[in-house]
């Protein structure tokens, strides 16, 4: 027999909902980093045995995900959530019902608007989000956030709420702020003039964990 044992650091990155690896090609990591997303599955067919140490980083979405599923990764050494709370459709901590509905209710006609509003903080930022935009379907998207709900309902009891770091945009008009503030306490990091993507903020995913 043989065996090959890869001594490296894995950055395992839970994306938010409605995300692809488009949307995230403007970061350059000297770790090997892992990308999840569509999470209309829970099933993460991944071999993470040959990783000295895993960095989690949870988006938005991911990080409800990632509090389900973490506990089945070895070797991690740090999990940062990133514009997300492990909650996410609590109505005080997670999406309100009133932001559901407006992903709900995004078409062909109205997502540049929702950009405008939710993702980016300026018109510079909606540019380069234009550049890097998720080549997702809108029907999948929905698709995923109806599963993301049932997943929600399903496994609520299961969730890890534990991060040792979180960062969130100081205007983030999805999550709540203050209520961010205060579920994560002194573990939380704002970033000042952002919105909910956060990741022109980076130059590297490293730059997440350092942050």
């Amino acid at each position: 027999m043989q065996y090959f044992f890869q001594d490296n650091d894995l950055i395992a990155f839970f994306s938010g909902w409605g995300c692809d690896q488009n949307q995230f090609t403007n970061l350059h990591d000297s770790k090997d980093v892992l990308i999840i997303y569509d999470y209309q599955n829970l099933t993460l067919d991944f071999d993470f045995s040959g990783y000295k140490n895993i960095y989690v980083i949870a988006y938005s979405a991911g990080v409800f995900v990632a509090s389900i599923l973490v506990d089945t990764l070895p070797n991690i050494r740090q999990k940062t959530a990133v514009c997300g709370n492990p909650y996410l459709f609590d109505d005080t901590l997670g999406m309100s019902k009133e932001k559901i509905n407006v992903c709900q209710e995004i078409t062909l006609d109205n997502y540049m608007e929702f950009r405008k509003k939710y993702m980016v903080f300026n018109d510079e930022e909606l540019e380069r989000y234009n550049n890097f935009e998720s080549l997702r379907t809108i029907e999948s998207c929905k698709k995923e956030l109806t599963t993301l709900q049932k997943f929600y309902n399903a496994y609520k009891s299961r969730i890890n709420p534990f991060f040792d770091r979180a960062v969130v945009a100081e205007n983030d008009l999805i999550f709540d702020v203050q209520a961010q503030k205060d579920f994560y306490k002194d573990k939380l990091k704002v970033i000042k003039q952002a919105r909910h993507h956060i990741f022109f903020h980076f130059n590297s995913f490293e730059e997440i964990l350092k942050f």
